[in-house]
């Protein structure tokens, strides 16, 4: 019998983060003099090599790349210098400044002084330096610009971006000025970018070109547009294998698909279709002209989850409402705005008018593979909008289309290669990003001939797609934080070709007119709507529920397919279990469950906002038979979720920064005074049949582990959950209470004999009612 999910609430006591020693300062040169003679020396380099450079820029600052020395993570305040301001963190050892005369003449001072003393005020932040240089056009290039140079063609576009400026009169300044000096020397504007943190220029322009940009001083990276590559062949059924389709419920939770737009006459979509625009100009059309007709093959899978199971059911009935943005041509034809803005004018205009929440971006920039450095473009901008709309992103990790000649031989070693990584925007922390998963085996070729060996597969049924991309993202972030069905590759006979004719996905096609409604197809572009699928139906039982809540109650209810534990070895410990979650994040949705609760898997919910440097503190409600059994499983599974404000212009790319513990203990009040006192003097979390560890899963915004009981917790020990807040150090920075979603899930479905939902309900029943009485008495 299914009941809805449980609230928890948190204890009263929120107590004090125990800071961190701080590393204190780095540690002096041996000879501080000697130190500082050779620093001046390399600031006066490198101010000359600014000098040669002459580099156009909105304003009389230099650029200044500040080198810091091996192992320094931390921001250095040198904006305390006047006249230098940070605008980014590159990498791990290199600050970026603007700085005028003043600031180099301050650095120029404390140097000398340095170097004649033997100190100076404020020494520490001399001391990180290990040099001074420009931001080079080598620096400027960017990911597919390095691999694939530039265009051969007479006229090409590119994408420019340029430095971030925290001040909107900057930003507005340094943008005209660099458009008006780009068409001073030929080039097209097609298109601008303007965020907090993300500024770029679409141009059009010529090879010679590339020196000029690649010299601007307000140029961050110059790079190719975005690409796409996708193929379809077609399955046959008709029409007349289903009854009419209803329409959804006047009340039915919305899906939004951003894509390609969609044809909207299908006649298996065209009752739920709740409303279909067009976002791209200058030809603002909803249609899906995509001769592979990518939106509506996505949309089916957003509106039906799996259709080939709607097939063999013999029947479609839609339980949401179905919204269409068309954000993106994938004709061949140039799309001069960029993405970035159609996507937030969807977004918008979907939200505003039909309140929907939940959208599907099935877009992946092959120009953008992650190098492991910082988050931009796309990406930052789902951030933003997550935190700003509370609307849940649903996006792809993108296809590996580059296989190696043997490529069921090297499966799936090739997938960790560096080339394989994740494309934009998959690499955004607060949405989330989908990888694929093989179900299917026997190609068309095997179906039609049985006893002959006519095409290998290369993966097998529950293991990674062959063309999934791999984690992690920023900072080591989980990444995909989710799998679903994505379809499968096989070598042919002559071992130098692929196909997946039998081994896709199937979903609708907009080409429906000629007589068939469905395609197949391959990619991870078709495994993420079927994720935003179930979560616009958790809306249906759950219609209220945050952003965050959405996407703690999927991880809580994911789990590893066995057969990718088995090939990714995760019995092998650590090196297993970071294959999986490279591949594989938190797992596969399992729905039997997520919507609602059983009588022996309940789920719990909470909500709360935390300030910095706070611990709030969640009691499980377990009943006695569920701490106390012998020789029975039982699973505790703890999801916490939030979306935190995010700059492109910090290796620390999250300014907010929570974490979670699943602790045993006699009493709230010991957990308080160990949380109060430091972890290093009190309560460690549990790792006993820990699924994940905290070190692994604490570096993202969705944070999934799951602990199995085979014998007792411990005579008079209760279970605790810890949330914990530990911001970054963000200049400037807002410190506001910080919302957060946290799903508990406790299993006990080996007990036959006791209704857990029952026992639990009556627990937290009894728990209010206390505290009613406590009110009263105060």
């Amino acid at each position: 019998m299914p009941y809805q999910h449980l609230r928890l609430t948190r204890e009263s006591p929120i107590t004090e983060r125990h800071p961190r020693r701080p590393g204190g300062f780095p540690p002096p040169p041996q000879n501080p003099r000697e130190f500082g003679q050779q620093l001046g020396q390399k600031l006066q380099q490198a101010q000359n090599r600014l000098v040669e450079q002459n580099s156009p820029g909105f304003d009389d600052r230099k650029l200044l790349k500040i080198v810091l020395r091996a192992g320094e993570k931390a921001v250095p305040q040198f904006d305390n210098i006047p006249g230098v301001e940070i605008i980014s963190q590159e990498a791990n050892s290199v600050i970026l400044a603007f700085a005028d005369a003043e600031g180099l003449n301050t650095f120029e001072s404390r140097i000398s002084t340095l170097a004649q003393e033997g100190s100076v005020t404020r020494k520490d932040l001399l001391y990180v330096i290990e040099d001074f240089d420009r931001w080079s056009p080598e620096d400027r290039l960017g990911t597919a610009l390095r691999e694939q140079g530039w265009p051969e063609s007479d006229t090409f576009r590119i994408d420019v971006e340029l430095w971030p400026q925290e001040r909107g009169d900057r930003r507005e300044t340094m943008l005209q000025s660099f458009v008006d000096w780009a068409q001073q020397q030929g080039m097209e504007r097609l298109d601008t970018l303007k965020q907090i943190s993300l500024v770029m220029v679409r141009l059009r322009c010529r090879f010679h070109h590339a020196n000029l940009l690649l010299n601007h001083r307000d140029v961050r990276t110059v790079d190719l547009p975005p690409q796409f590559g996708i193929s379809v062949s077609t399955l046959l059924t008709s029409i007349n294998q289903f009854p009419p389709v209803p329409s959804p419920e006047p009340n039915a939770p919305c899906v939004g698909v951003l894509d390609s737009g969609i044809t909207a006459g299908h006649p298996l979509l065209r009752p739920a279709m709740g409303d279909a625009q067009g976002f791209v100009p200058p030809d603002l059309s909803s249609n899906d002209t995509v001769p592979n007709g990518h939106g509506t093959f996505v949309a089916g899978l957003a509106l039906y989850g799996d259709v080939a199971a709607r097939i063999r059911e013999g029947q479609f009935i839609p339980t949401l409402r179905l919204l269409s943005g068309k954000v993106f041509q994938d004709d061949g034809n140039d799309q001069t705005e960029f993405v970035e803005k159609s996507v937030e004018k969807a977004v918008r205009y979907f939200l505003e008018n039909y309140q929907c929440r939940v959208f599907n971006l099935s877009y992946g920039d092959l120009n953008k593979v992650y190098d492991g450095r910082r988050v931009r473009g796309l990406a930052y901008t789902l951030d933003r909008l997550t935190r700003e709309l509370n609307v849940l992103f649903v996006v792809p990790t993108g296809n590996f289309n580059a296989l190696p000649e043997s490529p069921h031989t090297q499966y799936p070693a090739y997938l960790f290669a560096d080339h394989a990584r994740l494309l934009d925007p998959a690499t955004a922390l607060n949405v989330i990003t989908v990888g694929g998963l093989a179900t299917l085996t026997a190609s068309r070729n095997a179906q039609r001939h049985p006893d002959t060996i006519e095409d290998v597969p290369i993966a097998q049924s529950l293991q990674p797609s062959p063309f999934t991309r791999c984690g992690l993202s920023v900072g080591g972030a989980i990444k995909p934080e989710l799998v679903e069905e994505a379809g499968n590759l096989a070598a042919m006979r002559d071992g130098n070709r692929t196909q997946h004719q039998g081994l896709g996905v199937v979903s609708f096609n907009s080409g429906f007119a000629s007589g068939t409604l469905f395609n197949e197809d391959v990619g991870t572009s078709f495994a993420s709507p079927m994720v935003a699928h179930k979560a616009a139906k958790l809306l249906s039982v759950l219609p209220d529920a945050s952003a965050n809540m959405l996407r703690a109650l999927l991880a809580a209810h994911a789990r590893w397919p066995d057969a990718s534990k088995q090939l990714l070895n995760a019995d092998n410990k650590a090196a297993g279990r970071n294959n999986l979650l490279q591949l594989v994040g938190y797992g596969r949705v399992q729905e039997d469950a997520m919507y609602r609760s059983l009588e022996q898997t309940v789920t719990l919910l909470a909500e709360d906002r935390i300030a910095q440097n706070k611990h709030h503190f969640y009691e499980l409600p377990a009943p006695a038979e569920f701490l106390t059994a012998n020789r029975r499983t039982r699973e505790v599974t703890v999801a916490l979720a939030y979306s935190p404000a995010v700059r492109t212009t910090r290796l620390d790319y999250r300014h907010t920064k929570l974490s979670f513990a699943l602790v045993v203990a006699s009493s709230l009040e010991q957990v308080e005074q160990a949380f109060t006192r430091g972890r290093e003097q009190g309560l460690a979390e549990r790792s006993t049949n820990r699924l994940i560890p905290d070190d692994s899963r604490k570096k993202g915004t969705l944070q999934m582990s799951r602990w199995t009981f085979q014998g007792r917790v411990g005579d008079g020990k209760k279970l605790f959950v810890v949330i914990t807040r530990q911001d970054a150090v963000w200049n400037g920075a807002q410190d506001e209470d910080e919302p957060y979603a946290l799903t508990i899930t406790l299993n006990d479905r080996e007990n036959v004999n006791v209704n857990l939902y029952e026992r639990i309900q009556t627990m937290l029943d009894v728990r209010v009612q206390n505290r009613v009485r406590l009110r009263a008495r105060g």
